[in-house]
């Protein structure tokens, strides 16, 4: 019977052939921009440039001498990337000594963005994933007990639990790509076998067929690995995102509406109790899935660090900081050259003493229902991102009254297709649902909400992530 197993040497030069390009490549613009990264050392802390200058460009120097001699030293350009991450991390342990705190914080972001380029762009066995994290606990730890004023609780909080676990999640998401890479190589291989016997001999068509059969466990398994790894990203996610026993614990009558159309959801919500006033979130995230699922992780970081770290803050002020922490983060410009990922936000402070509540809303508009009648609260037309016309969100404070029901959405669940001709759900027929059953309980509006919309889908696909929070004053 004739066989289609391919050698591991071979999947593995396959392998190396395939992604060598694409890792020297990585490696350039890693080094590249790892220097470039001095100018924000200048800004940040001009006093320590030269250092800071004189430590990156050691790692890239020793980066280009590994790329250029590597037919001569015999290096595998996965050797060389794992020099290049080991300098850039050690690199980064260092400085995060000698910073105060509030540098540590701004500079816990670059560090994540090291681990996560590294777990998107780069393809290598585990054992590097694994001794590049010890080694960034060992160098943080050494570099920390030598240089650093901050305390223990100061360094891990602000900084180093979230990169760790960046990081941790990071070795997942390298090994499941490395090994989907692996067996993808490995099944066009083998397809590439079976073509070359089919045209020598018509007599293995039987045993093509089990080939066939082999071959589809082999997808099977596959597929098995995506869906692991973005429910693992969904456990992290949910870790994240409040439950929503949350919102009935400071208002007893609030349902929270939340269907992601993956595993993973672009949109959130968050709440907290701070200095007597309650402060929620509404948004949708560009994307939905996994890359809607890193946005969230990163938004809810940065508003929760926002709203604890300043007193009393203004509802507009925090989408203001919100804005300016996702286009630094994300390296957005005017280019046009980089990713203009963003959030559409409502965010409601609502003070129950007072019975007032100060919001802000970037492009994500909100209802209150009052004495029978539906009064829209307009956003700003600007999202929390890059946005050509940039200006600051309005802080807008509202009186608010007993029995008022406040409703707060993103646009999935108006924009889902379905109906006798599959056209969109529309606000006005969500207005009307909204309008019909507000003074019944929050579980029943809840059950209502979700009813309408599987009566809407029927067939259809669900098209984008929903999320509908409504709240009883």
């Amino acid at each position: 019977m004739p066989q289609t197993i391919i050698d591991d040497k071979l999947v593995k030069t396959e392998f190396y052939k395939s992604t060598e390009q694409f890792h020297i490549i990585t490696a350039w613009i890693g080094l590249a921009l790892n220097i470039v990264w001095c100018i924000s050392d200048y800004f940040v802390l001009p006093d320590k440039f030269l250092v800071f200058f004189i430590f990156r460009l050691s790692v890239s120097l020793i980066t280009v001498i590994a790329i250029l001699s590597k037919k001569i030293t015999g290096f595998s350009i996965y050797t060389i990337m794992f020099i290049l991450v080991i300098g850039i991390s050690v690199q980064n342990a260092y400085m995060w000594s000698v910073m105060d705190l509030a540098n540590l914080q701004k500079h816990a972001f670059a560090y994540m963005v090291l681990f996560i380029g590294v777990g998107m762009l780069v393809l290598w066995e585990i054992w590097y994933s694994i001794i590049i994290v010890a080694i960034t606990v060992i160098t943080n730890i050494i570099f920390y007990l030598v240089n650093s004023k901050l305390s223990v609780d100061e360094f891990t909080i602000n900084g180093g639990l979230l990169v760790l676990t960046v990081s941790i999640f990071c070795i997942f998401l390298i090994r499941t790509r490395y090994r989907l890479t692996i067996n993808e190589i490995r099944i066009r291989l083998q397809l590439e076998k079976s073509n070359k016997i089919i045209e020598q001999e018509h007599a293995i068509v039987v045993a093509q067929k089990k080939e066939i059969g082999l071959q589809k466990d082999i997808l099977e398994h596959k597929n098995k690995e995506i869906t692991d790894s973005i429910n693992y990203a969904k456990r992290i996610q949910s870790a994240i995102i409040p439950v929503e026993t949350r919102f009935n614990a400071f208002f007893r009558e609030s349902f929270v509406l939340f269907k992601p159309k993956d595993i993973v959801s672009g949109d959130f919500y968050w709440i907290i109790e701070h200095n007597q006033s309650i402060y929620y979130v509404t948004a949708d995230c560009t994307g939905h899935g996994v890359p809607g699922g890193f946005m969230t992780m990163m938004g809810i970081s940065f508003i929760e660090d926002i709203v604890e770290n300043n007193h009393n803050i203004d509802a507009a002020e925090i989408l203001n900081i919100l804005r300016e922490k996702i286009i630094t983060t994300m390296r957005q410009t005017s280019t046009g050259q980089e990713n203009k990922d963003g959030m559409d936000v409502t965010l409601c402070k609502v003070n129950l003493s007072t019975l007032e509540m100060n919001y802000a809303a970037a492009n994500n508009s909100f209802y209150i229902v009052r004495n029978n009648d539906l009064i829209e609260f307009k956003a700003d037309k600007q999202p929390c991102g890059y946005f050509p016309e940039q200006r600051p969100f309005t802080s807008k404070t509202i009186k608010l009254f007993k029995d008022d029901y406040i409703y707060t959405f993103t646009d999935g669940y108006a924009d889902q297709f379905g109906g006798p001709r599959g056209k969109k759900f529309l606000y006005k027929q969500f207005e009307q649902l909204l309008l019909k059953n507000h003074s019944q309980t929050a579980e029943f509006q809840k059950k209502e909400l979700e009813n309408a919309l599987i009566n809407w889908m029927k067939a259809e696909e669900q098209v984008d992530d929903v999320l509908v929070i409504g709240i009883k004053i």
